[in-house]
């Protein structure tokens, strides 16, 4: 059997050096030693040396085929999106049907343009015949031909060219995805047939198991979950970053509009190519920025270099601007156009807008996270943003329902009694125009049975979503407030509207905003960037420190009130900010994003900084809940209690968190006493009927099955912190710890609704 000889150089007071030769025909390479001795039990694998040297030997084969990825990010960014697309077969079939679509979309249109005559068509040309037929209305071939000209040639041959390249990169990406598959059905052991079976949570586990045994990553022996998310997420955690602190030039002022955020697809994937993976990027190559960008003596240099290649992009931009839109009309009306005639209210339903995700997105949260956290926030914010509405022009609208509904009415009734009324000219137009109108105008009137609730709704909201400025405080009800919630959750009209003018705007942002800011994204680089060992240069907020990025005022000082001893008398513990305005993450994203990462990988082990940090809240948020036992009025308590409204899936997590707290509490209150002792007595009945009737083996599965799917695992040993997170959100942890008492109790009653957390601080 062949074997894998690795020799590994360690040098004095310098990190190992990594080297490739060839002896004998196998592969050696180097990787770090810290010159400790090594396990008995490893003594045949790994033999230090004298010289410096620690000599690898390791079968190849099948355990070597995935031996030293060079390209881990690709790989592992790879294996996500097999994994969330459903395997090959779905995620080739979907590539191949695209460059299907192209061809269709550009053939279509090249007919409709050219080989209808529609002087027949309309019946603008006199006929022999009296039935128009559709051979009388497509030109023979040869016409369509002779009546193409110039422009059309050249859009033609375009488009081919465009259409060569996605070819060749659905060629490249079925070659990259095969590999994939056999990782998944050789080293990971996971079947086509059960890939849809698996959390991506146990998909991971698996990795770092092979990781053992195959070596995929040679700089480190043991790979964590923060190194996988690390490379998967490692551009995205540098938008997030950016966005947090308003670097990149979102954010226009338009006469009597006022201000507005204008963020596109295309703008978005222009400041990507620049900033990341284009051939002028900072990034040498996905895992490694540029030397220079690490010098402060290059920031100027680097400036006017990034500054002229940002003005290059625009200039191209805007020489290609006629035909991106002109591409974007085709895309929105193919796609757009039967749902807009089936149900125009379409265009009045609202979603997540492109910078709400990147605003709302916790460093190192991975897309179906995101997307499980504002689907659940969804309905809530619809009710919000449906509850402002304008007396004025809900006047207005029910008078304009009511015209176009009378003659819409009319016309069909006379259409009915006789068909031949849809022959006359403009009738069905007309009838279709009335119908949008209608269901546009109907957005303006509100619903009969509508509560006003806005702070209740808002912080239902806020509980999903996690982040809000602290103007929105008891301002719910304001129309500011309202247009700054309406910026991350928009219109799908306005977002249509938007990526429609995109390719006008772009360069206009490129050229004259983006640049402005090169300096800046220059020193953002530089100071934001750490070497992570074994990973790589990666963005240091992703490291989520509390201690360098933190937000002072979610420290541990109101833990530290609980046991002055473990958390002021040690400095470590203490975790005593030390970072400044510019260092810190904006509205306690940094703090927020640990919270998260540690609830959704219970099994990383944490620096001990950040371990003490969730610690202090974790003992916070227990002795909020222990108070509300011992018959104190605790809001918390209360609000968990509330939860049992929300399904049963809930009723699951409450009861956990609840038996948790109890059974660490010997000769603790009863459930009965619990129950009796908490003001909503339908909604705590609930939660105590699943406290007395599902046993404590059960409970993790139910919650793991009503919840897990989407998001990750949940553990009995952090099913405290886990269904609160779940259950409530990661916002309230936040709150239950920084917040004062006064203002926790006061937002929990008020609003009486489970989810009743304050969030957030800006520290400005």
């Amino acid at each position: 059997m062949k074997r894998e000889t690795v020799i590994t150089c360690v040098e004095p007071n310098r990190r190992a050096k990594t080297m490739t030769t060839v002896l004998d025909g196998s592969y050696q390479r180097m990787e770090p030693y810290n010159g400790e001795e090594e396990d008995e039990e490893d003594d045949d694998r790994e033999i230090p040396q004298e010289s410096g040297f620690i000599i690898h030997v390791v079968p190849e084969g099948n355990k070597a085929r995935w031996n030293h990825i060079e390209d881990l990010d690709s790989f592992f960014t790879r294996m996500y999106h097999y994994h969330q697309n459903h395997g090959f077969v779905c995620m080739i079939l979907q590539e191949v049907l695209e460059l299907v679509q192209l061809i269709f979309v550009i053939a279509f249109s090249t007919f409709l343009l050219h080989c209808v005559d529609y002087s027949v068509l309309f019946k603008n040309k006199p006929q022999t015949s009296h039935k128009t037929s559709i051979s009388d209305v497509i030109l023979p071939s040869s016409e369509c031909l002779a009546s193409m000209g110039l422009v059309t040639w050249i859009c033609l041959l375009v488009a081919a060219i465009f259409w060569i390249l996605r070819l060749l990169k659905v060629v490249y990406h079925c070659m990259q995805y095969w590999d994939i598959k056999l990782f998944f059905n050789i080293a990971l052991k996971i079947a086509d047939c059960d890939l849809d079976n698996l959390t991506w949570h146990e998909v991971q586990k698996r990795v770092i198991e092979v990781q053992k045994e195959q070596e995929m990553c040679i700089h480190k022996r043991e790979l964590t979950e923060l190194d996988i998310y690390h490379r998967i997420l490692r551009f995205k955690n540098y938008m997030v970053a950016m966005i947090n602190k308003s670097l990149l030039p979102v954010r226009l002022k338009i006469p009597v509009v006022g201000e507005i955020i204008f963020m596109t697809t295309g703008l978005k994937y222009n400041m990507e190519l620049l900033l990341f993976w284009g051939p002028w990027s900072p990034f040498e190559n996905n895992w490694h920025l540029k030397e220079d960008y690490k010098k402060l003596n290059k920031r100027q240099e680097l400036a006017r270099s990034l500054s002229k290649h940002i003005l290059w992009v625009g200039i191209v931009n805007f020489l290609l601007c006629p035909l991106i839109f002109f591409w974007q009309i085709l895309y929105l009306f193919f796609n757009y156009g039967e749902i807009i005639k089936r149900e125009p209210g379409t265009l009045g339903t609202r979603m997540w807008s492109l910078y709400g995700r990147l605003y709302l997105r916790h460093f190192n949260e991975l897309d179906h996270e995101l997307n499980a956290r504002l689907s659940r926030a969804y309905r809530p914010a619809s009710k919000y943003m449906s509850i402002f509405t304008s007396p004025t022009m809900t006047v207005i609208a029910r008078n304009v329902t009511f015209v176009a509904g009378s003659i819409l009415i009319v016309l069909l009734i006379l259409t009915v009694y006789d068909e031949d009324v849809l022959t006359v000219e403009h009738v069905l137009t007309t009838m279709t125009i009335l119908g949008a109108i209608i269901a546009g105008v109907r957005n303006f009137i509100p619903d009969e049975n509508l509560v006003w609730c806005p702070e209740t709704l808002l912080t239902a909201v806020l509980a999903h979503t996690h982040y809000r400025p602290d103007s929105w405080r008891g301002h719910a009800h304001t129309q500011a407030t309202r247009a700054e919630v309406a910026q991350l959750f928009q219109y799908r009209a306005v977002y249509l509207l938007e990526e429609l003018i995109s390719p006008l705007i772009t360069p206009y942002i490129l050229c004259f905003r983006m640049r402005q800011r090169a300096l800046d994204i220059v020193d953002f680089f530089r100071n934001f960037t750490i070497e992570v060992t074994g990973v790589g240069d990666v963005c240091s907020f992703a490291q989520m420190d509390v201690r360098k990025h933190g937000n002072p005022t979610w420290q541990t000082d109101r833990a530290a009130k609980y046991d002055p001893n473990q958390y002021v008398a040690d400095p470590e513990k203490a975790q005593m900010p030390m970072s400044d305005q510019y260092t810190q993450a904006e509205d306690g994203k940094t703090e927020l994003s640990l919270i998260h990462f540690t609830l959704t990988n219970p099994e990383w082990k944490p620096p001990s900084h950040a371990e003490n940090f969730v610690a202090a809240l974790r003992e916070r948020v227990r002795k909020e809940v222990q108070s509300g036992i011992h018959g104190e009025i605790n809001p918390l308590l209360a609000s968990l209690s509330s939860l049992s409204s929300l399904g049963p899936g809930y009723n699951d997590i409450v009861s956990n968190i609840i038996r948790s707290t109890m059974v660490n509490q010997p000769g603790g209150p009863t459930t009965s006493n619990f129950i009796n002792q908490q003001p909503c007595t339908s909604h705590v009945s609930a939660a105590g009927d699943e406290l007395l009737n599902v046993k404590s083996d059960i409970l993790p599965h139910a919650v793991q099955r009503g919840l897990n799917k989407a998001e990750g695992p949940v553990h009995n040993e952090k099913g405290f912190l886990y269904g609160l997170q779940q259950g409530i959100s990661n916002q309230s942890l936040g709150a239950s710890v920084f917040v004062s008492s006064h203002e926790f109790s006061t937002d929990l009653v008020d609003s009486r609704l489970s989810v009743s957390f304050p969030v957030t601080r800006n520290s400005h």
